[in-house]
């Protein structure tokens, strides 16, 4: 296995230079995975287009990733390897990832960070000027590279920089404010897309030889998450319908480090970074009659004595301690609070700085977190520094994904999905600081190899037309789906796109969130069914298809969520056991800790679309662990 990535680009087919100019490729997002994707294959040679449906590549969500990346660098000679790397990847993803795909990834993990530093990205330095590193769950090595509480940020700006270099160069032609609608298949391929001008709502039709999707996961199915809210699971949903294979929908990452919910009229959550636990430590009281009058307002938290706190992660994982994987720590965070113990409203947990504050001083620790803490205090109006932060865990990172082989190809030839669009390296669970490292390993060192290797003998097709009958049809298709949606009567009891979307994250929170089981996952197939069918009776979108229209791009985006709620309720119904994010009460050992079966669910489910309303059918794909021992997971 440690040799299969460099065998295959060895043996890959080659496109000349020349060659290369005569082949286009769309790209569909501008997130690390989309940009880094883009500016590649944009410097090998090739004519890329890439879209977004902000007003620039620097506004993807990317941006918005907070600790780290993951590289196994072994900067702090502490131990770590690639082999470490991805052990503790197919660990913490609860022995449900694809053993060469994750190799593959702890593999190229180093070049990702000498890539991004010759880029110029401001990785954290010690005090000799080397590049300095943390830890982070689910490990015992300190292999993450930061920026301050802005990874992402100074990430995404590097690949934008790359990016913008190839635009300059007329390699890559960027179109911005479009949302893609529909995939074009010819003859089996993937050969363009039909996307909304969302500024003056105009459709319009690209061609290519082949399609890169990096589009993100569906978080924002929950409605209350740690997304933006323009971040959307569409662009997969409609590949999905053209026939794409959809893997692993259940897996759904709850981050354990989140601003707790504040009220009924929030639209998103706020991810607090799952760095803050590297020298944070996180606790309850051990009474509950402190934790009632905490929630009474009776007391605060620093007047509980220390032998009265119960740092319930050090007790229970005393090898890992506040350094578990996200959701390890967030089902005890649960049961801590279901039990009566929570804080703030009842659901919440305390973080506390206290301890490396008197250790390491003030300013220190304003260094590492200033801008996380400072982020903290504008948005609760309560001083970190000086009481403990309030978190709560919230949806965050979505597993599931496009199903792709080790090419990152879809089902659909021709159509290859990166970042975390796709299912292919994380398991049940992503490690922390994992996401910004499999976008950037996706798109600066998979795609240009795999995608060149599909595109060998595309040289004899020629240029790909968008006059064709399939775009046609796909175009006039999308026509119809607007034109449907928007002849929703809505008497007056209409309700807004918002309305049917909070409602659907509750039932999804309630009863396919941290904790299912057979009752809950029947009552919410139900419920989910029930407010479709009111959606299609009383939602209220004013305005029309050609024009500026914000709310009818949330009812397109909506719909595909009701589907999408079905076929993530189905997979977790089917899946009778616990691994990773996707926790089953009937399924778990004496110490609440997911218990698999090995036996009956060691593979990928990939479902395949049969159309509206209909069952979906599952294909599988075993995983078969071949250097890797099984065991159960342990962080004790």
């Amino acid at each position: 296995m440690a040799e299969k990535w460099t065998n295959y680009k060895a043996s890959q087919k080659l496109v000349n230079p020349a060659n290369k100019r005569k082949l286009d490729i769309i790209v569909v997002g501008t997130g690390l995975a989309g940009a880094s994707a883009a500016a590649s294959l944009g410097a090998m040679g090739f004519n890329v287009e890439i879209f977004c449906i902000q007003d620039s590549p620097r506004r993807a969500h990317s941006i918005a990733a907070q600790g780290g990346i993951n590289a196994a660098k072994n900067y702090q000679n502490d131990g770590d390897s690639v082999e470490r790397l991805f052990r503790d990847t197919v660990k913490g993803g609860d022995y449900r990832a694809r053993e060469a795909n994750v190799y593959r990834l702890a593999e190229v993990s180093g070049a990702i960070i000498d890539q991004c530093v010759a880029q110029g990205v401001p990785f954290a330095r010690d005090y000799g000027g080397l590049l300095e590193n943390r830890s982070f769950g689910g490990a015992q090595v300190s292999r993450t590279f930061y920026a301050k509480g802005q990874t992402g940020q100074q990430l995404l700006l590097g690949a934008y920089g790359a990016l913008s270099r190839e635009i300059a160069r007329g390699t890559v032609k960027l179109y911005t404010r479009r949302e893609m609608m529909d995939l074009v298949v010819v003859d089996g391929r993937a050969r363009g897309i039909i996307v909304r001008n969302l500024v003056t709502g105009d459709l319009e039709r690209y061609a290519a030889h082949a399609v890169v999707l990096a589009t993100g996961g569906y978080g924002n199915l929950y409605y209350l998450s740690t997304n933006a809210m323009n971040s959307n699971g569409s662009a997969a949903w409609v590949c999905h319908r053209k026939g794409a294979a959809f893997a692993n929908p259940c897996y759904v990452q709850i981050h354990p480090t989140c601003i707790p919910v504040h009220g009924d009229y929030q639209s998103k959550l706020t991810l607090m970074s799952e760095s803050l636990r590297n020298d944070g430590r996180i606790w309850v009281p051990k009474k509950k009659e402190d934790a009632e009058a905490i929630r009474a307002g009776k007391l605060k938290a620093t007047d509980i004595p220390e032998e009265d706190r119960d740092y319930y992660l050090e007790r229970r994982y005393p090898a890992f301690g506040n350094l578990v994987p996200r959701d390890v720590a967030s089902r005890a965070a649960k049961e801590r609070c279901d039990a009566g113990y929570g804080v703030g409203t009842g659901y919440a947990v305390y973080l506390d700085f206290a301890d490396v504050i008197q250790r390491l001083g003030k300013e220190a620790v304003e260094q590492k977190y200033g801008n996380l803490f400072q982020m903290y205090q504008k948005i609760t109006d309560e001083n970190p520094y000086e009481t403990p932060m309030m978190i709560y865990p919230a949806i965050h990172y979505t597993m599931g994904g496009l199903w792709v082989d080790y090419e990152l190809q879809t089902t659909i030839p021709g159509l290859f999905a990166a970042g975390e669009a796709n299912f292919s390296d994380h398991g049940a669970n992503r490690l922390g600081a994992s996401a910004l490292m499999q976008g950037l390993a996706d798109g600066y060192f998979v795609l240009p190899y795999t995608l060149q290797n599909y595109l060998a003998d595309q040289i004899y097709v020629g240029k790909i037309s968008a006059t064709s009958p399939e775009f046609d049809e796909a175009e006039n298709n999308v026509k119809k789906r607007l034109e449907r949606l928007l002849r929703i009567s809505g008497q007056s009891t209409s309700h807004s796109v918002d309305h049917f979307h909070k409602a659907l994250g509750k039932i999804m929170w309630e009863y396919c969130g941290m904790a299912r089981n057979t009752e809950s996952l029947t009552k919410a197939k139900q419920l989910v069914s029930e407010l479709e069918e009111e959606f299609w009776k009383s939602v209220f979108i004013p305005g029309t298809a050609n024009e500026f229209n914000p709310e009818l791009e949330k009812a397109c985006r909506l719909e595909d969520y009701f589907e999408l709620a079905q076929l993530v309720i189905a997979d977790a119904l089917h899946r009778e056991e616990s691994c990773g994010g996707h926790f089953r009460t009937e399924h778990q050992t004496e110490d609440g800790e997911t218990l698999r079966d090995d036996e009956h669910f060691m593979y990928v489910a990939a479902w395949e679309y049969q159309g509206h309303g209909q069952p979906e059918t599952m294909e599988r794909e075993p995983l078969n662990y071949e250097y890797i021992q099984i065991a159960n997971r342990n962080y004790k």
